[in-house]
């Protein structure tokens, strides 16, 4: 029975111990949020489609790391407003376009700014108006397929000849001679 008991406080203490890192992670995670929000600002963006698109992906500039993705919600005309956290000394122009883009084909998704010209910034809370959503590789991949073998079918296909003609009789040597010839034989 001593063993039993050897061997219940030792998976107690493991699972103790699993329990306070779950609870140091929380907190670190918690404050690392926190932080974030120090030295970032919120801005919007809409846009048709986000698919693989999460919280905590990359918000990138010029291939830099600018920012990151935070919270999505479906608006009430059914498109999809993510919240976007630049970090702050970035200065970004009013007019700037936000796309999702893929990683590699199969990839992570993350959002690139490509900037405006205008002089305004903007700030904490503003709205990127310019979006173009994620593009679904699947999708993408079977047009590509469909396209190919459209072709295929269209040149494997033997093009239509006109309709015949029924043979004419060539004119023979003699009548194919001028006068002027057949007077020199």
């Amino acid at each position: 029975m001593n063993s039993n008991q050897n061997r219940d406080t030792f998976i107690g203490g493991i699972l103790l111990l699993v329990v306070v890192g779950f609870m140091l992670f929380s907190k670190a995670n918690t404050t690392s949020r926190e932080s974030a929000s120090m030295t970032s600002y919120p801005v919007k963006a809409v846009f048709n489609r986000v698919d693989g698109l999460f919280e905590g992906d990359e918000v990138r500039l010029g291939g830099i790391r600018v920012g990151t993705v935070g919270p999505q919600i479906l608006n009430a005309d059914f498109r999809a407003e993510v919240i976007l956290y630049l970090d702050k000394g970035v200065d970004i122009p009013m007019d700037s376009a936000a796309a999702i883009h893929t990683a590699g084909l199969f990839g992570s998704k993350y959002v690139v700014l490509e900037a405006g010209i205008e002089d305004g910034l903007l700030q904490s809370g503003s709205e990127i108006l310019y979006t173009q959503g994620a593009v679904v590789v699947s999708e993408l991949l079977g047009l590509i397929i469909d396209e190919g073998k459209a072709r295929q079918a269209k040149q494997s296909t033997p093009p239509k000849s006109p309709p015949s003609k029924s043979p004419s009789k060539s004119p023979s040597k003699s009548q194919a001679q001028s006068p002027a010839q057949q007077g020199d034989r």
